[in-house]
């Protein structure tokens, strides 16, 4: 697996991105990349950092406004080739069919419980690098 990671992590509200450095720590899991992070509030700077290339994993907040982040990774998966998975956030389990309609590949309830969220970036990041390999 290698060294580092990079994650994208959208939402306009700059908790919910704090929630988010924080549950995953420098790894979310052992067998982990270290995770370096790249936080954009607004979808043309979302936009912007995915042409750039180098993002592994998208993390998007699906009560982002005013693009949220089912929408927003819904746009992405239809526009940006070789799109990176996506774990959604979710302001209700119910919307968990949302996150299905979008493609979005995982997807965890606001506020962010470390434990699950770091487990399904982890998975995230094991099955890109299995793909990659």
């Amino acid at each position: 697996m290698q060294s580092t990671a990079t994650v994208l992590v959208y939402s306009d509200n700059a908790s919910t991105r704090e929630q988010v450095r924080l549950a995953t720590g420098r790894r979310p899991a052992a067998d982990a990349p270290e995770i370096e992070f790249v936080e954009c509030a607004t979808l043309p700077a979302v936009l912007t950092e995915l042409d750039r290339g180098g993002i592994d994993v998208c993390v998007l907040d699906g009560e982002a406004v005013p693009a949220g982040g089912m929408g927003v990774c819904r746009q992405i998966k239809d526009e940006i080739f070789h799109c990176p998975p996506v774990l959604l956030l979710m302001g209700r389990p119910q919307d968990a069919w949302l996150a299905t309609w979008s493609r979005a590949e995982a997807a965890v309830t606001l506020p962010v419980d470390p434990v699950e969220f770091a487990g399904a970036l982890a998975a995230l990041l094991r099955s890109r690098s299995a793909v990659e390999a």
